[in-house]
Formats: structure tokens, C-alpha cells, sequence
């Protein structure tokens, strides 16, 4: 026990020896320093403590970790040090399918909390609703946890099962059993209404998202001359930044897509659209679907042709989620999730905590999403009240003179 204590002091020592060269070879103020050397020797204080007292052996690498997590989360609900595992999760998100009930979480005012559901998933199925609270999981509270903690015990071998207990309108409490199954990632999906109107879904902005959306465009164009088209982004909770810019440039021939305000120049970008070749510009109007569950990528896309006139915005208020999350990779494959800039709607908007206001509210019926698109029933968006609003204002269009197509 000895010997185990030794080696515990001697890498608090060398930790600490480590951090204050970094800080006093760093370009801080004076003062600065001297309160950053202050915080340090209270941080190996406690190390010491816990090593000494606390009534388990712990192990330093984990109180390491535990600390720099805490450092990262107490910023904002989305910055987080990866291990090993949570990176190579994230990287497989964005480009395969992974094994979950599919659902896209944070944290809001503290609570584990549903972005939206992922379609035809089981989370889906169960009718997991935007804006619920989970507040168990398998009975083990979320009071504390972090996303990345929640995603590990939510995720899972197919075929298993998991328990989340959800607060609902602040009211309902439910508890919901799950089955895991493998989440698909296939983001767009689409159907012709009728002659010259056609609807597209995009789920989520994963790598695909741009090519499935030009192949869909051009089989519907090749199918019929559109005269309108409605897309449809409710309950989509996000994705890739540059698969958002993307999608937003194939309807757009100029202005701003979305700016992106960092801490330095190097994050300091804007985007702006690229002139489309005559044979793929879309000259037809366009309505955008949005609800509570409308978040971050799909929220830039919105902004972006919302504020160049190009479509119309239909539903109600989106998310609101406006950080731009940077993976830094570090060594030994760790890597960090860092809030590094928020990113401006052409308009120069923030959206964050905010959300967009649609140009029209639209209610939604409780069971319209779900009924549009089952696993047990047929595709059928046309049976969406607020789609078929959306294709009955498509149809009158020409009473906003201010809409560019």
C-alpha cells in the first residue's frame, strides 16, 4: 500500500510540475497567472485528499479524466472529451449505422433532454416526442450525466432491451421499454404528391445527404416540370455542418448561407452559395416544414433560404441550436468535442436557445408524423395536415411577391 501511495504522490507532483510549465511559459497576464498557479495547487490539494482519504483505492487516470470532463462540460452541454470508444462512435454516426433506440439527446436547463426522435427506429416507433425529459436510464438516474455517458447505456447490442423513464409537458411521467436494433442512416426520402408538386424528407445531414438529395431532385424533376416542393425537416435534429452548406447550394445561385463567429480569425468564415449550372438550377417555389425537433444543420439550412427569400417556413419554432462543435483528435485516440463558434443566419441571427419563427405557424396534429411515416403502413406524407397545407399555399405562391425562385 505503500509503494501504491508513493507512485499517487509522485504523479500528483509530476502532473502538477507539468501544468504550471505550460502556465508560466503561456502568454497570460501576470495576475492571470498567478490565480491559474492558485487553482492548480488547490486541484493537487485535493488530488492529495482524495488519494490519501477517500475510502476506496481510485485510480489517478480516472480522477485525471474525471476532472478534465468536468472542466469541458461545465462550458456548455456539448463539449466533452472523447475516449477512445465515444470517438470512433461518433465517426461511425456520421458515416455507417450504429446499434441504439435512435434518438439525438442533450442537455437543456440541465436535463437530459430528446432533440428528436430518429425515424423508423425504435425510439420512433415508441413515440418519443421532441422536448422529452429522460430522466432514467435502466433506473439509474441522468441527474449529472453527461451526453456521451447517456449515449453508452442507451446504445447497445441489437436484440437487447433498455429502460428510460421520460417526463412529458412537465406533467407525465412515463417509463418505456425499448428494443435496440441497428439505426439506419439513410437521410433522404421523397414521393411525388401529385403532377408538379413533390415532397422530400431529410432526416438527419450525415455524409450521403448531399448526393442522396440531388439524386431524389433529379428523379422527380425527370419524372415531372415541378411547380413546387415541399421539404420537410421536423424532428431533424442535425448533423454535419458541410452537409447542411451543401444542401442549402443546391437551391441557391447567390447571397450568404450562414457565417460562423469564432474566438480568432481562423474562425471567423461565411459561406456563400456557388452559381448552379442551368442544368440544375430548381425554378420552382419551396415550403420548409419545421417543428420543436428542427435543430443545428437543419435549422442553417431553414436560415439560409428563409432569409434569401427562397422558401417559405411552415410549422412551428425550431430547436434552436446555433454552436458550431469542433473534434479535435488527441493523442492515443482521444479526442474533444469543443464549442469553437456560433454560427449567424444570412440575416446576421444567432438562433441559439432562439430558434426560427416560421412566416406561418402551423399546429401539427399529435399523431401527423408519426401516421405519415410508419413502419407498418405506406409512405404517405400527403396524409400530413401540415403538408397538406404546405401544398395548398405552394399552390397560391404568387401572393408572396417577395419569394425568389
Amino acid at each position: 500500500m505503500k509503494i501504491k501511495n508513493n507512485f499517487y504522490r509522485v504523479y500528483v507532483v509530476i502532473l502538477f510540475f507539468l501544468i504550471s510549465l505550460f502556465v508560466f511559459n503561456t502568454a497570460f497576464p501576470k495576475e492571470k497567472k498567478e490565480e491559474i498557479y492558485k487553482s492548480l495547487k488547490l486541484f493537487s490539494q485535493v488530488f492529495k485528499l482524495i488519494e490519501e482519504n477517500y475510502v476506496s483505492d481510485v485510480d489517478p487516470k480516472e480522477l485525471i479524466y474525471g476532472a478534465i470532463q468536468g472542466m469541458l462540460q461545465s462550458l456548455d452541454p456539448y463539449s466533452c472529451l472523447l475516449k477512445p470508444d465515444e470517438y470512433k462512435e461518433l465517426e461511425i454516426e456520421t458515416k455507417g449505422s450504429f446499434t441504439g433506440i435512435g434518438i439525438e439527446i442533450t442537455i437543456k436547463d440541465g436535463i437530459l433532454t430528446v432533440v428528436a426522435p430518429i425515424e423508423d427506429t425504435p425510439a420512433w416507433k415508441a413515440g418519443i416526442q421532441p422536448g422529452d425529459k429522460i430522466l432514467k436510464i435502466d433506473g439509474k438516474s441522468t441527474k449529472g450525466m453527461s451526453i456521451f455517458e447517456a449515449v453508452k447505456l442507451l446504445r447497445g447490442p441489437k436484440g437487447t432491451k433498455v429502460t428510460i423513464t421520460i417526463l412529458r409537458n412537465e406533467k407525465d411521467v412515463k417509463e418505456i421499454t425499448l428494443t435496440r436494433d441497428v439505426i439506419p442512416i439513410k437521410s433522404v426520402k421523397y414521393k411525388l404528391l401529385e403532377p408538379g408538386y413533390a415532397y422530400i424528407r431529410i432526416t438527419s445531414f450525415q455524409e450521403k445527404t448531399p448526393t442522396e438529395l440531388a439524386k431524389a431532385l433529379k428523379k422527380l424533376e425527370k419524372e415531372t416540370k415541378l411547380k413546387g416542393l415541399i421539404i420537410d425537416l421536423r424532428n431533424n435534429p442535425g448533423g454535419l455542418l458541410s452537409s447542411a452548406i451543401e444542401v442549402a447550394d443546391e437551391f441557391l445561385d447567390n447571397g450568404t448561407i450562414v457565417s460562423i463567429k469564432g474566438k480568432t480569425n481562423e474562425d471567423q468564415m461565411i459561406f456563400k452559395a456557388k452559381p448552379n449550372p442551368p442544368s440544375a438550377k430548381h425554378s420552382y417555389p419551396i415550403a420548409i416544414l419545421i417543428n420543436h425537433g428542427t435543430a443545428s444543420a437543419s435549422e442553417i439550412v431553414t436560415g439560409a433560404l428563409k432569409d434569401n427569400k427562397r422558401a417559405i417556413v411552415l410549422g412551428e419554432k425550431s430547436f434552436g441550436k446555433g454552436r458550431v462543435q469542433t473534434v479535435i483528435p488527441l493523442e492515443n485516440d482521444y479526442a474533444v468535442k469543443l464549442t469553437t463558434a456560433f454560427y449567424y443566419t444570412p440575416d446576421g441571427v444567432c438562433i441559439d436557445k432562439i430558434g426560427i419563427k416560421p412566416d406561418i405557424e402551423l399546429p401539427r396534429k399529435k399523431s401527423d408524423i408519426h401516421e405519415m411515416i410508419s413502419l407498418t403502413k405506406p409512405f404517405a406524407p400527403e396524409k400530413d395536415f401540415q403538408v397538406k397545407m404546405a401544398l395548398a399555399i405552394l399552390k397560391n405562391v404568387k401572393q408572396f411577391s417577395e419569394l425568389k425562385y
